[in-house]
């Protein structure tokens, strides 16, 4: 009853393999408990583990690209997760890294350009939107990124640098404005009219 799926990209393939769950009513065909799980990027390491780091990788990965994508520079993976993913600014990659549950392991460490994190990216999206695949994984769904959140530096510049030049603009204008001479009237020579009989005469 051994089930296997595989999702292949031009730089990445992921492949799951596992069991139907019957206790849950699923059939023959139907992945519902993962056994194991490779990943395999061209010209790197293999990596493998159990569900546990997949479902890491998804949690990781997954908010890691939209984020990327939207300009922000966040690192997902905390100090107890099994897999951590953040920018590599010297070499323009994305670094993930992945503890190994066995003692005395050191990390694998894997540098991915964006060509790869984008098939990885679509890899884990096909596994997890595959009918096939009857798992509740436990990431947080999908939603546009808040105010808060894409309010970068840049943003806040963009925000309220235009009001600011504006304002310095009109200032400027405004100097210049004053230091010009003001056109002064020569009463000697213009003619004062002191009725409306006198302006008729003329």
């Amino acid at each position: 009853m051994q089930v296997s799926f595989r999702y292949d990209q031009t730089s990445a393939r992921l492949q799951v393999d596992g069991l139907p769950d019957f206790s849950r009513g699923q059939h023959s065909g139907t992945l519902g408990i993962v056994s194991s799980w490779t990943l395999s990027f061209v010209g790197l390491t293999q990596l493998e583990g159990k569900k546990e780091h997949l479902q890491a990788l998804l949690r990781v990965v997954l908010p890691y690209a939209r984020h990327t994508l939207s300009g922000i520079d966040k690192t997902f993976g905390d100090a107890l997760s099994p897999v951590s993913i953040s920018s590599f600014k010297d070499r323009e990659g994305h670094l993930m890294k992945l503890k190994s549950s066995q003692k005395d392991v050191e990390p694998l460490e894997i540098l991915l350009d964006d060509a790869e994190l984008a098939d990885l990216v679509r890899c884990l999206d096909e596994m997890r939107l595959d009918p096939r695949v009857q798992i509740k994984w436990d990431v947080p769904n999908d939603r546009p990124l808040s105010k808060r959140e894409t309010a970068t530096k840049w943003g806040y510049t963009s925000r309220f640098g235009q009001p600011f030049l504006a304002t310095l603009a009109f200032l400027a204008f405004a100097s210049i404005l004053i230091l010009l001479p003001i056109p002064q009237n020569d009463y000697r020579t213009t003619p004062v009219l002191s009725d409306t009989k006198e302006l008729e005469n003329q």
